[in-house]
C-alpha cells in the first residue's frame, strides 16, 4: 500500500484514535483507576500535544524541561499524523465524542459528571488493555510521551488551556473551524 493511502487509512482507524486516547486516559487514572482526566477540553489539549511531537517537543521547553524523552523524529517536524480543527477553546477533534463512547461501549473506559466537568478513566479492563499495549513494540514511542504529558502536564484545564495559548499563539489568529497544520 502506497504511503499516501496508508497514511489515510491511519486517519480513519477509528480503532487508531482509540488506542491513543485509551493510553492517555489510562495514564491519568493511575494503576488503581482512582484518578481521571477532568474534562474533555483537557484532554484534548493532552491530545494535541500527543499528536504533534514537534509541538510537544516545544510545550516541554516552554515548561523548561529537557526534551530528548520526547524522541521526536525529524519527519515528525513536517508531517501531521492527523489533523484537529481550531475550536472555542483550542484544538479539538469533532470526533472526540464518538470515540470516547466507542470506548464506554467497550467497558474501557468510565464517564462520570460532576457539577459541569466530565471525567474521564479507564476500567480495569481498560488498563489490562493499556497495559498489553505496554508489552508491543509499535507503542513505546506513544507511551514515553504519555508518560512525560503526565509528568509535566498534569495540571487543571483552565491552567493547560492558558498554557497551550501562551505556547502557541498562533491558534488565537485562528478562525473557528480552521484546520490546525503544523504549527
Amino acid at each position: 500500500m502506497p504511503l499516501f493511502e496508508a497514511t489515510i487509512a491511519l486517519e480513519t482507524s477509528d480503532a487508531f484514535h482509540m488506542s491513543r486516547l485509551l493510553l492517555l486516559i489510562d495514564a491519568f487514572s493511575g494503576q488503581d483507576q482512582t484518578g481521571s482526566v477532568q474534562g474533555i477540553t483537557k484532554l484534548a489539549k493532552l491530545d494535541f500535544l500527543l499528536r504533534y511531537p514537534a509541538n510537544l517537543e516545544r510545550a516541554l521547553i516552554a515548561r523548561g524541561v529537557k526534551t530528548e524523552s520526547a524522541a521526536v523524529k525529524e519527519y515528525e517536524r513536517h508531517d501531521i499524523e492527523s489533523s484537529m480543527i481550531r475550536f472555542r477553546y483550542g484544538p479539538w477533534d469533532f470526533r472526540y465524542r464518538r470515540f470516547l463512547n466507542l470506548l464506554v461501549a467497550r467497558g474501557l473506559i468510565h464517564l462520570h459528571v460532576s457539577r459541569r466537568t466530565v471525567h474521564v478513566s479507564s476500567t480495569v479492563q481498560g488498563h489490562g488493555v493499556a497495559s498489553e499495549f505496554s508489552h508491543a513494540e509499535e507503542f513505546d514511542e506513544l507511551i514515553a510521551r504519555v508518560r512525560l504529558l503526565k509528568a509535566h502536564f498534569d495540571l487543571g484545564g483552565t491552567t493547560l488551556m492558558r498554557f497551550i495559548y501562551k505556547t502557541f499563539p498562533e491558534l488565537i489568529n485562528l478562525r473557528y473551524g480552521t484546520q490546525i497544520d503544523e504549527i
